[in-house]
């Protein structure tokens, strides 16, 4: 009833807030993945977002770029930024320690959400690798705070059934979204 008011009265919806305490999990569930299926976690990642034209955003992308600095020093890791199409930014992470990866985009956008920007982050992207050297991303979704699974294949196609097994085997371990038509299929990414 308070939504069919809204709409009538013309009051905008809230976004919903981001949640990244989810990420976390992936650790975990990447060690089960390899061990126990054969899929690799490749040492490659990437948060995607939506930049605004705001000198509040300028700051809160200044403390980013610091953080992925630090990390760079601290670990190792290499970053690059992109933009695609869609004009949505990424943060492209490269790092062969996996907890690595996970640990320094869930900073990147808990420094985003801090700023107040949570709304603009789109997803956390993590690649793995099967038996078949075939890619298998696990794509965190901040606005339902779960992952939703991706497996392209040729043709601009996906392996539905693949994604479905893996929801279902990985489903005590990960947060996974259940809803398939929830399911991102990021055509355009860097890696």
């Amino acid at each position: 009833m308070k939504r069919f008011l809204d709409i009538l009265l013309g009051r905008a919806a809230r976004p919903v807030p981001a949640r990244h305490e989810g990420l976390v999990a992936l650790g975990t569930a990447a060690v089960t993945m390899e061990a126990t299926l054969g899929m690799k976690p490749e040492a490659v990642a990437g948060l995607v977002f939506k930049p605004v034209e705001s000198v509040y955003f300028d700051r809160a992308n200044e403390e980013l770029e610091g953080l992925l600095r630090i990390a760079v020093q601290e670990t190792g890791s290499r970053y690059r930024l992109w933009t695609d199409s869609y004009r949505y930014r990424w943060i492209v992470l490269e790092d062969p320690d996996f907890e690595d990866l996970v640990a320094t985009l869930l900073s990147a956008s808990q420094i985003l959400i801090e700023h107040g920007f949570g709304s603009q982050l789109l997803a956390a992207v993590f690649r793995f690798t099967d038996r078949d050297g075939r890619p298998f991303y696990w794509i965190y979704q901040y606005k339902l705070g779960k992952f939703t699974p991706f497996a392209p294949r040729e043709g601009r196609r996906r392996d539905q059934a693949e994604e479905l097994r893996l929801v279902a085997l990985l489903e005590r371990e990960l947060p996974v979204e259940r809803r398939t038509e929830l399911w991102y299929a990021l055509w355009e990414r860097p890696f």
